[in-house]
């Protein structure tokens, strides 16, 4: 196994599960330390109230070969943020990698509902957790990634900048929140570029996560069996696939021409030569453009 990635330190916050928890394990794999962030651990639970943790993430970031360090962290809350990038500072005088992977708004989104049926306190709680806290991070995060040339950010969200361009996401609060995150990593990237470091929106597929598979009532093990609830979900991805495409950003040197790009997890895949954990290459984006949207059977040769 290569580790193209020895002696990088990364970040990724919101670490604990999902798209979160398999990035800092895949740029474990490739050699990196990797400081894991949220608020669930295994003596407290986040208003997620679900059981994954931040330390077992780092176990698993160890365990693929590279070095896990847990930190619980708010990351609503500037001084616990500032007191975490003080601590990589002294620890490593280093970072190379930051994930702004924090979200944690599942249980506050109301679906399909115009804006005057919302509730506002969930609503604003939302934007706060999906955008203040990358904005925060950054604040504090940045001006240790700048220390050293070539480093990179990258905004963790759900569709592309084309794809949500264009769709409705089915809330007002979720809609906001999504061309936020990708927004972001535009922005920062007019920031960054003069320092000769790079900033890039990715979003995964269809993200079989430890709650989209308990959503479809399947194990990684069952899971196309959830093609029955919906026939499209044969084209879901493991949370593996975007953590290599976070790790293969990191390891490419010439990594700033994706610099303020949006991009998927799938596009990156043809791109790096990368595959999800069963050795395909999983494109949603492509399938949504050329059999979602059309409203075509769910057939996923040739996508995959």
């Amino acid at each position: 196994m290569t580790t193209p990635l020895t002696g990088k330190i990364a970040l990724v916050a919101g670490a604990t599960r999902g798209a979160g928890r398999q990035i800092a394990v895949q740029l474990g794999a490739a050699g990196a330390t990797v400081y894991a962030t949220g608020r669930s651990t295994r003596e407290r639970r986040s208003e997620m109230g679900r059981p994954e943790t931040i330390e077992e993430t780092a176990e698993l970031v160890t365990a693929a070969g590279g070095t896990g360090i847990a930190v619980a962290v708010d990351h609503l809350d500037p001084e616990q943020v500032r007191r975490l990038v003080a601590r990589i500072d002294a620890e490593h005088g280093r970072l190379d990698v930051l994930v702004n992977d924090i979200w944690g708004a599942d249980p506050l989104i109301t679906w399909e509902k115009p804006v005057w049926e919302q509730p506002l306190d969930a609503g604003f709680r939302t934007l706060r957790l999906a955008v203040d806290t990358h904005i925060i991070t950054s604040h504090f995060a940045l001006p240790l990634l700048i220390r050293n040339p070539g480093g990179l950010v990258v905004e963790i969200g759900d569709g592309t900048k084309e794809y949500n361009d264009t769709e409705y996401r089915l809330s007002v609060f979720y809609d906001l929140a999504k061309v936020s995150v990708n927004r972001l990593a535009f922005s920062q990237a007019h920031e960054l570029a003069p320092h000769g470091a790079t900033a890039v929106a990715l979003t995964p597929g269809w993200l079989r996560s430890e709650a989209m598979l308990e959503h479809f009532g399947v194990t990684e093990a069952t899971w196309r069996d959830g093609a029955a609830k919906d026939p499209h979900f044969v084209m879901s991805e493991t949370p593996a696939f975007v953590g290599r495409a976070v790790a293969a950003l990191a390891a490419d040197p010439d990594r700033a021409r994706w610099n303020g790009r949006s991009v998927d997890s799938g596009g990156l895949a043809q791109v790096y030569g990368f595959t999800d954990l069963d050795g395909t290459r999983p494109h949603w984006a492509r399938y949504h453009e050329e059999v979602v949207r059309p409203g075509k059977p769910a057939d996923d040769t040739g996508y995959r």
